[in-house]
This record gives C-alpha cells, sequence and structure tokens, in this order.
C-alpha cells in the first residue's frame, strides 16, 4: 500500500501545469474576507458540537483529508505542525472528504483508527464534509471559498486562519505541511 500511495504521489507531483487539478476557482464574496471564521459550528469526528470559536485568539489550519490519497503520508507532516507550534497557539484541524476518487471511504471510526494508527494523529478532526460548491456544502468551506476565491480541488488543500478568525490563505495539495511558504505564513500568523 504504501509503495502504491508514493506511486500515486510521485504522479500526481508530476502533472505538468495542472494547477486547477488541486484547486477550484471560485467567485470571491468580499463579504467573506472579513467575515470572521469563528461564527461557524461543526461537528467532530466523534460526532460532538464544536466551533471556531473554541480557538479564537489562535492561529488555524484546515485541511481536508483522505485516507487513501498520495498525498495521505502529509498527515505524519501535519501532526508535527501541530506538536511542534501547537504550543505557541497554532490548531490543526482536519476535515476528512470523500468527494476526489473517493479515497475517504470510511466510517468516522475507520479514520480514526486509520489516523492513529497510522500517523498517530492527535490533531481535532471533524466529520466527513463536502467541501464543493452546491447545497451540501459544508459552511466551513462556503466561507474559506469565498473568502480566498479557491476551492480545493483534490484532497490535502490548506487554508491559514488568523487569531481574528479571517482567512490569510490557501495552499494546494502540492504545499507539504513542511514547505517554507507555509512555514513562513504560520510564523507571521502566530507572530501577529
Amino acid at each position: 500500500m504504501k509503495t502504491f500511495l508514493k506511486s500515486i504521489a510521485a504522479a500526481l507531483l508530476a502533472l505538468p501545469g495542472c494547477s486547477r487539478f488541486f484547486e477550484t476557482k471560485v467567485t470571491e464574496d468580499p463579504s467573506m474576507k472579513d467575515q470572521s471564521i469563528h461564527s461557524v459550528a461543526f461537528k467532530t469526528l466523534e460526532g460532538k458540537d464544536a466551533s471556531f470559536a473554541d480557538w479564537a485568539g489562535k492561529v488555524v489550519l484546515v485541511v481536508n483529508v483522505a485516507s487513501e490519497c498520495g498525498y495521505t503520508p502529509q498527515y505524519e507532516g501535519l501532526e508535527k505542525l501541530w506538536k511542534e507550534k501547537g504550543s505557541s497557539g497554532l490548531v490543526v484541524v482536519g476535515f476528512p472528504s470523500n468527494e476526489f476518487g473517493g479515497q475517504e471511504p470510511g466510517t468516522a471510526a475507520d479514520i480514526r483508527t486509520f489516523c492513529t494508527q497510522r500517523f498517530g494523529v492527535t490533531f481535532p478532526l471533524a466529520e466527513k464534509c463536502e467541501t464543493k460548491a452546491g447545497p451540501s456544502q459544508s459552511p466551513v468551506y462556503k466561507l474559506l471559498g469565498g473568502a480566498t476565491g479557491s476551492l480545493p480541488g483534490w484532497n490535502f488543500c490548506k487554508y491559514l486562519v488568523g487569531k481574528d478568525g479571517k482567512v490569510i490563505g490557501f495552499w494546494n495539495s502540492k504545499a507539504a505541511p513542511d514547505s517554507a511558504e507555509l512555514r513562513s505564513a504560520i510564523d507571521k500568523a502566530l507572530a501577529s
């Protein structure tokens, strides 16, 4: 399985000029740029109520995740970020989605077991959601997409949210959790 995932990741990275594959452009909504995500609620992977208001004053990295993707090894880097920067005020939160290649087919229990056993994930995970625009789109992704003009086109896209709950930026799947650009943005947000 590990070799298969590496092969898929290599193939995806080798696709020339395929940024459209990794993100979907949507119309930016100026009102969303100034809206705080702290007003948005969601359910945890275990079905409990949660809200971004719980993380007011913290920097949040929101990632759409999947267990059977070529980018699934990014869980390791996300967990490392969470452990390294959590005490400085960074929260990493994963939103499982089965929209891209059917790569998150499992139940909540399957997802939790996989993430814990394979990658030692301890950062918060939300219930499975839809990131694509439409009637079933998660309110989280409606706000994130409206604020940035970008929605995930694949798994492991990242949004950085500032301490004030306003969206700072979007990074597509190819941006690893340890990428210099993403880490620099996180450090800047933590310092503000």
